[in-house]
């Protein structure tokens, strides 16, 4: 089998994360997943600890870092592990503690991400601190994002928002909301731009909070923008309409939080293959590497299998991570790992509550909580089918309207 160090300058921070996701988020993963929208108090010291390990640059989190793509293809030079590197190995170790908890991390949102990677270097200082969730998805489509039928409308040195946006993790919880708008339906995805909405404004609103299977220390917000008046500074990037990029520029945001629900993927998966690696061995059954798996027990072998496809969606997603830190377009690599992790992690949960049998299916331990959870990390940021379809356009050089 192939393994990867940690790189030695993340070891400690990796070792931080580790023993944080283990006595914070593991010791109360059960209590918020029963009391689901009650706000888990205990991050706030967890959060404070975070934000000054990120301003002394010894760590990020899951929204700390953005993908910028070098002008020249030909500059290879730059960090070769950095901000994405570390905020993707954090991510997994967190995740081997809690998702839903990870994901109610303040001032880590998902619209950081997107904030990191688009905006301006005025903008980033100026939204700096803000806890920003991400709001793409509407009633109306799920996984395409060139149907948004959000508007925004220039109005003077504003801009108006009209839409309603579904599923918004954070929603309730952030002080700002990234929102993905049209400002023209006519011109189709080219004119779909993202805005950092201050929730703190007349017209936006939270409409209601899902209940939902898994992730449920996590809130999830339906959000109404009625006539909400956002200063044009607050759009992300360039305002410019440019049909020929499309909105390459807002899609840049998924190269960034791809890889980072790849690695909460391989992290919340990671929790489950030691747990049952355990549970193997109390059986009395020996994981036996250097014999093959067919000519072990069934539940040996099931896991070798298992640990082999882990490994595979770990490798992916550290491409991904690594890809970005050195300035190169990870657009492909993004998609693959997630696909890959994010349906092996969902196979590999559910796979551990077969094995494991009444013990896999209680309370008793942590599996049918993982499996539960795992299942969002498939469908959010792009389900496994669009990562397929984005992929195979890459692959074949095709763009989306020749292959849909």
């Amino acid at each position: 089998m192939i393994y990867l160090d940690t790189p030695k300058k993340f070891r400690g921070f990796v070792q931080q994360a580790h023993d944080v996701a283990k006595e914070f988020l593991r010791a109360n993963s059960r209590k918020y997943d029963l009391a689901e929208h009650s706000y888990p108090k205990e991050l706030d010291l967890l959060a404070s600890l975070i934000d000054g390990m990120n301003e002394s640059g010894t760590g990020t989190g899951a929204g700390a870092a953005g993908v910028r793509v070098k002008e020249s293809a030909k500059d290879k030079t730059g960090v070769r592990n950095g901000s994405n590197m570390s905020s993707v190995l954090s991510v997994i170790e967190m995740c081997w503690g809690d998702v839903g908890l990870l994901l109610s991390m303040p001032r880590q949102g998902l619209g950081n991400s997107a904030i990191a990677s688009v905006a301006t270097d005025e903008q980033l200082e100026r939204f700096k601190g803000t806890w920003a969730s991400m709001a793409i998805t509407e009633p109306s489509f799920g996984s395409d994002s060139a149907a948004i039928k959000t508007t925004a409308t220039k109005d003077g040195d504003h801009y108006v928002l009209n839409g309603e946006k579904i599923f918004v993790t954070s929603g309730e919880r952030s002080d700002s909301v990234v929102v993905w708008a049209t400002l023209d339906k006519d011109l189709g995805r080219a004119a779909v731009k993202s805005f950092v909405v201050p929730k703190s404004l007349p017209g936006i609103r939270v409409e209601r909070l899902e209940h939902k299977l898994g992730i449920r220390a996590s809130d999830t917000a339906v959000i109404v923008l009625d006539n909400c008046r956002v200063p044009a500074e607050n759009l992300l990037g360039s305002p410019e309409i440019d049909t020929k990029q499309g909105f390459a520029g807002a899609m840049a945001t998924f190269d960034n939080t791809r890889p980072l629900v790849a690695g909460m993927a391989v992290g919340c998966a990671r929790a489950s293959l030691e747990v049952m690696r355990d549970l193997i061995e109390q059986a009395g059954m020996t994981i036996d590497y250097d014999r093959s798996p067919a000519t072990q027990p069934h539940a040996v072998a099931t896991f070798l299998q298992m640990e082999a496809d882990w490994e595979a969606a770990l490798l992916l997603t550290l491409e991904a991570a690594w890809m970005a830190d050195n300035r190169q377009a990870n657009s492909l690599q993004a998609s693959m790992a997630k696909a890959k992790a994010g349906r092996s992690g969902n196979q590999i949960t559910l796979k551990c509550v077969e094995l494991a049998g009444s013990l896999g299916y209680s309370e008793t331990e942590f599996l049918e909580k993982w499996a539960r959870d795992s299942k969002i990390l498939d469908i959010f940021e792009g389900t496994q089918q669009i990562q397929q379809l984005i992929v195979a356009r890459r692959l074949l050089g095709l763009n989306s309207s020749q292959l849909k």
